[in-house]
């Protein structure tokens, strides 16, 4: 399941504008804490001077804290829920929120990590500014003792350069139109904040949003007004703002679609991974004697007559005997293991056993056997790789595909985190009877695919493809076809959803027409 979602813990909106009507008093102690929305602004000109002159300058910026966010990122590694530093990528997401107001455009908004506790507070007007309370342009929060004010009005925030372990990274986006969302990279300040240690420097009171210091102190003497996003209260499930994890835990297992060497593919396309799975009660867990290390795989091949022959293949074949080439394979998670190598028809360290016992009706196919071992210890002998020959063809291939979701559900809780399951075939397959009585329907392997889930009655995507440098929602494929895993927590309850599955060969994306429909309780 690699998208983890982790949503704000507090945010408020802090300013020091004039309140309405009169435009005399600024608003630096008005509170905006519960508010569904954030807004950002530079006003100005609004308000004369004593010398008749419109100069002045007003701001708004917004604060949002992730510190539970954060905790739960901890706390979810330390269960293998999401990865370690390094194989994870974290995203900050807000979103816009539309305003009947005017709309700056061409404009920076930068994001500041804040330096200081505050508190959310619980106001609610953005208009006339009425509410008071903490946060606020001055003060930050309240203890015992009083009020604990800003070092300076408008908020604490690390803005110098970033020094790992001292001070916090801080980063910008530029919007074009002014309508868009903020989707921006803060993974090296996310990692910063999980390590901390208790640190002051590296604390994590949240970020603070503003725009930036020409645009926003009035040396440019132009206004940018108003920039909203969505707040945490909002009635809109997609639309809080959000830390987003996302990697890429795609495993491509060449054992139903495994090739042999050939001097007509690319070097890359002649490697197959295959891949052992350490199922223990039905969970995951380390070979003991291997833990997190290498182990080896040796490959045999050997000859099998069709079912009901009692003749079988030696399992393993004394692995553990001198001059057998071993392929080294490593550790991907937790009881799960693989290797690639690439290999040609010759091999041969289990001669063919078979073919002086077949009868002259039979059909003597050519398999390879995979046996993982460390030492003298053999853990796990593959049931028979059937593999294919790349060849080159006098015409190109039309492929067509019809896909099928085999394991679909009409409805699952969010507490639920399934595995679906897609079966391919070309579209074009006609099988006999024959075909289909004796023959387990072996599926066709789309080796880059992804899948999108949108919400059915209004389009809204709820995860989009991943295509991107981070393939998070490429499918993963094994002996019975692809599938992923999916949290349905991502999902909001009392709709229903579609699944889309899109494949890209040779740089040339297909969305497949099929949709796949179902409702979270």
């Amino acid at each position: 399941m690699p998208i983890a979602r982790y949503t704000a813990s507090a945010d408020t909106t802090i300013t020091n504008a004039y309140k309405p009507p009169a435009l005399q008093t600024r608003a630096t102690a008005s509170n905006m804490g519960a508010s569904h929305s954030l807004q950002i602004f530079s006003l100005y000109g609004q308000v004369s001077s004593s010398a008749g002159l419109f100069t002045s300058v007003e701001k708004s910026r917004a604060l949002v804290n992730f510190s539970s966010s954060v905790a739960q990122i901890v706390t979810d590694r330390a269960t293998a829920a999401i990865p370690g530093s390094g194989s994870v990528s974290f995203y900050l997401k807000m979103f816009n929120a539309r305003t009947p107001f005017t709309l700056p455009k061409k404009f920076t908004l930068v994001v500041h990590p804040v330096s200081r506790s505050w508190q959310e507070g619980g106001g609610l007007d953005m208009e006339s500014y009425i509410d008071i309370g903490y946060a606020n342009w001055d003060v930050a929060s309240s203890s015992s003792a009083g009020a604990i004010s800003w070092t300076t009005a408008g908020g604490d925030y690390h803005t110098g350069t970033h020094v790992p372990g001292s001070t916090l990274p801080s980063y910008s986006q530029y919007f074009e139109k002014g309508v868009e969302d903020i989707n921006i990279n803060i993974t090296s300040l996310v990692e910063e904040w999980a390590a901390n240690t208790g640190a002051t420097a590296t604390a994590n009171y949240g970020i603070g949003l503003m725009l930036t210091s020409s645009q926003e102190d009035g040396s440019e003497k132009k206004s940018y007004y108003i920039k909203k996003f969505f707040a945490r209260e909002t009635e809109f499930f997609f639309e809080r703002p959000v830390i987003e994890a996302v990697w890429d835990d795609s495993k491509k297992d060449d054992r139903g679609d495994f090739y042999l060497s050939s001097s007509l593919a690319p070097a890359a396309d002649n490697l197959n991974t295959l891949y052992l799975y350490n199922y223990i009660k039905g969970k995951l867990r380390n070979i003991p004697a291997v833990g997190t290390s290498s182990i080896l795989v040796s490959l045999y091949s050997g000859s099998t007559v069709p079912t009901g022959s009692k003749l079988q293949l030696p399992a393993g074949g004394g692995v553990a005997t001198a001059a057998h080439t071993n392929i080294t394979g490593g550790w991907v998670g937790t009881g799960v293991y693989s290797a690639s190598f690439a290999t040609t028809s010759s091999v041969s360290q289990i001669p063919t056993l078979f073919n002086r016992f077949a009868r002259s009706s039979d059909t003597v196919v050519q398999y390879l056997y995979d046996v993982w071992h460390s030492g003298s210890t053999e853990y796990f002998t593959g049931s028979g790789i059937s593999p294919k020959s790349i060849g080159a063809a006098s015409a190109v291939p039309a492929d067509e595909w019809v896909i099928t979701l085999t394991n679909l559900k009409s409805s699952y809780k969010r507490t639920e985190k399934p595995r679906f399951r897609i079966f391919t075939r070309p579209q074009n397959w006609s099988p006999n009877i024959y075909t289909v009585v004796t023959t387990a329907i072996k599926p066709t392997i789309i080796r880059d695919a992804y899948y999108k889930i949108f919400r059915v009655y209004d389009d809204l995507v709820a995860v989009a493809y991943g295509t991107g440098s981070i393939k998070y929602t490429q499918l993963s494929y094994d002996a019975d076809g692809s599938y992923f895993d999916f949290n349905m927590d991502l999902l909001e309850s009392g709709y229903a959803y579609g699944i889309n599955i899109m494949s890209i060969e040779d740089g040339i994306e297909t969305v497949h027409p099929e949709t796949f429909k179902f409702r979270v309780e």
